[in-house]
């Protein structure tokens, strides 16, 4: 199939580039530029060159089918080079969307025209690398290192008026875009080519104090992350450096970026965003059910959340409450949480009443009878959640679907307490509702194919990453959680402080440690689901000294001390001796020698015992794929994303090696809460890791 196909219009070449579906820099485009460019360059009845592509948009990106795999010439950067070096004026006519490697092509025309709704950007730092066909040389050149930067930091995707201003884009058309750029291919005819790398920049504006001030800005949002201070680099490379120099530099510090571990745990996290939609049974064909307005029963905070995710994509929501009070009280947090909105700049005042006029407030079950999806958002317990849905399998219409959205609680017990368990699932959001992106989507035993394929589309809509899970105690994210959690508050019990725990885990990459996030929480929400299980079933040694904590009022920040203290109106955490005074106490108690435990053997104990149980979860089918399970730690509890999430540091760990960690600590520790996941030893005896059972068993 010929990717690249050419056709005159006049003495203009029209270059198309046809590789569907997003017209991926694949190796057969590449080398039909490639062949063209050399071929029109001394043709004499060609006095002008478009680069235009077919279908719904630009050239993406690179192909990503390719990727790992070994490159092929002509590779890129020769024949971004190529085209800039034509001495016959190029043009790149844009629209959708021109992206890393199809924006490298564009900068590398001498011209750019779009359509108003073309967006550019350089997205290759979310994959661990950066732009290595010139666009950290290029675009600085011609936007300016301050919008340079921004674009490559971020990856954002730049809407086209803005690029215009920048002067990335020549001129914007609102008619046949191949016409204007062929237009524009006429008027640059007999005048020197305007190449964008022989653009110069003024050095003395973009000095040591610009970048110092940069690393400074993105500091906190690039903790941890290995690419984004090459990206720095590189821009420094463009303002000081001649292009050839720069060029070079860039391929180094690209190369850096490619060999380091990151780039593969950035890839590998790219594909199971995408994979994770894919569920077995269901395919396009099965048929969907339309969801036109939406009921929630709860307006507190995770209530309220829900609902603004179907208000923000127009989706009607009715919305319930016991209490007038508490319905009112709901609403004025929506409208708060729009108007904090508004005063960023990010909506208007027109549009926040815009967004209430989609709720609408009810203290009547009845008042849902014209809901096609209702989600409850109440207290997590079984005796309620079961009154709840008797209720709503009373007033429900017909093909109503009915979820919850329980963190715990048995998604079968629930839907078999009504008379259309098909109808019944669970929709997981985490908190808030209205920023977390993850959903998990919980599939009963007889949930129906429809109303899964109806949820997993719905996740999308609403802008969540979707992923369903099987029914078991705390599905896949809080189930793994809990391990964790008891292996950090062990650590304490036993000799760290809990700053230092929280410090170790902190520097391994999450956004907080676990005694952070409890205090956030709100210690006493463990407390009370202790209470409600029977000593027998947790570690108690783990947990006492965090029990009687609360028992002396300490709920965490919500009262302004947990198990650290805080300052008024400061969200600071700050270690408090009276709790190390329970916590020696409680050692002493169980006659525990504490000792100092060294940073490393605290992360260590933390993710084997996330791993093991989360291997637990894809043994027992809870899980689709171990690329899922990664999506959810990532998306949902903060797990750093360029380590891949739990199952692919596994893998890089080596399956071998955390078996064989997971037997020692059965010795040390006792095979209570050391037992290894038969799929973990499994995998481990055979030489095999996570990634393989995906492709194996998941597809």
């Amino acid at each position: 199939m010929t990717t690249v196909s050419k056709a005159m219009h006049g003495r203009v070449a029209v270059l198309t580039v046809d590789n569907p579906p997003v017209n991926a820099l694949s190796h057969s485009v590449r080398e039909g530029l490639a062949n063209q460019m050399t071929a029109l360059a001394g043709d004499d009845g060609v006095d002008a060159i478009v680069i235009a592509c077919a279908g719904r948009t630009f050239i993406a990106g690179a192909d990503i089918r390719e990727f790992g795999a070994p490159p092929k010439e002509p590779h890129l950067p020769d024949v971004v080079n190529q085209i800039e070096a034509m001495e016959k004026p190029v043009v790149a006519a844009i629209h959708g969307t021109a992206l890393g490697g199809g924006l490298e092509v564009a900068l590398s025309c001498h011209y750019r025209v779009a359509v108003e709704s073309a967006k550019i950007g350089l997205p290759e730092v979310h994959l661990g690398i950066l732009p290595g066909a010139g666009g950290t040389q290029r675009l600085p050149r011609i936007a300016g290192p301050a919008n340079a930067i921004d674009a490559i930091l971020s990856g954002r995707h730049v809407k086209a008026r803005e690029a215009l201003k920048w002067g990335v884009i020549d001129e914007i058309t609102d008619g046949d875009l191949v016409e204007a750029a062929i237009a524009t291919a006429e008027k640059a005819v007999g005048k020197p080519p305007r190449r964008t790398g022989e653009i110069e920049i003024d050095g003395d504006a973009f000095g040591p104090e610009f970048f110092a001030g940069v690393r400074k800005s993105v500091a906190k949002q690039t903790r941890g992350y290995f690419a984004p201070e090459r990206c720095i680099q590189c821009v420094e490379a463009a303002v000081s450096l001649p292009l050839a120099e720069g060029l070079k530099r860039e391929r180094e510090l690209f190369q850096e970026c490619a060999k380091n571990p990151q780039a593969k745990a950035l890839q590998h996290m790219f594909f199971a965003d995408r994979q994770v939609s894919r569920i077995p049974g269901i395919t396009k064909e099965t048929p969907r059910r339309d969801i036109k307005r939406v009921g929630i029963i709860g307006a507190g905070t995770m209530g309220g959340g829900i609902a603004m995710n179907f208000a923000n994509v127009g989706i009607p929501v009715t919305i319930l409450e016991v209490q007038q009070e508490a319905l009112d009280r709901g609403l004025g947090v929506v409208r708060k949480n729009y108007e904090r909105s508004a005063a960023k700049g990010k909506l208007t005042a027109e549009q926040v009443e815009g967004l209430m006029g989609q709720f609408t407030g009810t203290l009547s079950y009845d008042d849902l009878s014209d809901c096609d999806l209702i989600i409850e958002a109440v207290f997590e317990t079984m005796e309620i959640k079961k009154k709840v849905f008797g209720e709503l399998d009373r007033v429900a219409k017909p093909g109503a679907i009915l979820a919850s959205n329980t963190s715990y609680l048995d998604i079968d017990e629930i839907a078999a307490s009504t008379s259309r368990p098909a109808d019944v699932l669970g929709l997981h959001f985490f908190s808030p509702a209205n920023v977390m992106r993850l959903l998990e989507i919980v599939r009963a035993e007889i949930t129906a194919d429809d109303v899964l394929a109806t949820c997993v589309d719905l996740a999308k809509a609403i802008r969540k990453v979707g992923v369903v899970a099987g029914v078991c105690h705390g599905f896949i994210g809080n189930r793994m959680l809990s391990p964790y959690g008891r292996e950090a508050s062990l650590a304490v019990i036993e000799g760290a402080k809990p700053e230092e725990v929280d410090a170790a885990l902190y520097n391994f990459g999450m956004p907080m440690g676990p005694m952070t996030m409890s205090d956030m929480a709100g210690v006493d929400i463990g407390y009370l689901n202790r209470q409600g299980m029977g000593r027998e079933n947790y570690e108690t040694k783990a947990y006492d000294w965090v029990d009687r904590l609360v028992e002396q009022g300490r709920k965490g920040l919500k009262v302004g001390k947990g198990i650290y203290r805080y300052a008024e109106g400061d969200r600071t955490p700050q270690p408090d001796p009276e709790v190390m005074k329970v916590i020696e106490e409680e050692s002493a108690k169980l006659g525990i020698e504490r000792k100092p435990i060294p940073a490393e053997d605290i992360v260590e104990r933390c993710m084997m015992a996330l791993i093991n149980e989360g291997a637990k979860i894809l043994g027992e089918g809870k899980a689709y794929r171990a690329s899922d399970i990664d999506v959810v730690y990532v998306n949902g509890y903060g797990f750093p994303r360029y380590r891949g999430g739990p199952m692919h540091y596994a893998d890089t760990i080596g399956l071998k090696n955390v078996y064989a960690k997971i037997m020692e600590f059965q010795e040390k520790f006792g095979p209570r809460w050391w037992q290894p996941a038969p799929l973990l030893k499994e995998l481990a005896e055979a030489g095999k890791s996570f990634a393989d059972y995906d492709r194996e068993n998941a597809g």
